[in-house]
């Protein structure tokens, strides 16, 4: 007798239009070295609950696998990174810190106004020193530069193991 669970059948999982790594591997280099230099100092749950935001706003569904993960590895509750996508109706959830950096990576993210609005970036200069903030902005950047990288080419997302790339 079968179960309805084993008659399901999943969409097929579709390859990568382009492996950029190989064919810019001096890019990719480039890239994984930014990384490691922009989150220094940055509370490890932090950085990745900005890399999760960044990624849902744009819609990277390789790096939402990969930093859901490593969020998890680094200590961080499912409860929190489930309510990420709805932090505005979830602020209990999280730090007054943490709340200034997901709005602030909100505003790096969707530069639909062309310039991040002065309220929110005071309210992050409020919880981060100036190195802080200038590291959590470096960090904001470069998770929007992979973003761009995994939506264009299509990463897979599934196969991702917490620590992988480092």
């Amino acid at each position: 007798m079968s179960t309805a669970q084993e008659n399901l059948e999943y969409a097929a999982e579709e390859a990568p239009r382009l492996e950029w790594a190989e064919h810019a591997p001096d890019v990719y280099k480039a890239m994984i070295r930014l990384d490691s230099v922009a989150k220094r100092g940055l509370d490890p749950k932090l950085y990745e609950l900005v890399k999760i935001r960044a990624s849902q706003l744009n819609h990277c569904a390789f790096c939402l696998d990969m930093h859901t993960k490593d969020a998890l590895a680094a200590g961080e509750s499912v409860e929190r990174i489930v309510q990420l996508s709805a932090w505005q109706e979830s602020r209990h959830f999280y730090t007054e810190k943490e709340l200034a950096a997901i709005e602030l990576t909100e505003a790096v993210t969707v530069l639909t106004e062309g310039f991040v609005p002065d309220e929110v970036y005071e309210k992050a200069a409020k919880h981060f020193d100036e190195a802080e903030l200038s590291q959590l902005v470096a960090a904001i950047a470069v998770i929007n530069a992979w973003n761009r990288f995994g939506v264009t080419f299509r990463k897979t997302p599934g196969h991702y193991q917490p620590g992988q790339y480092r």
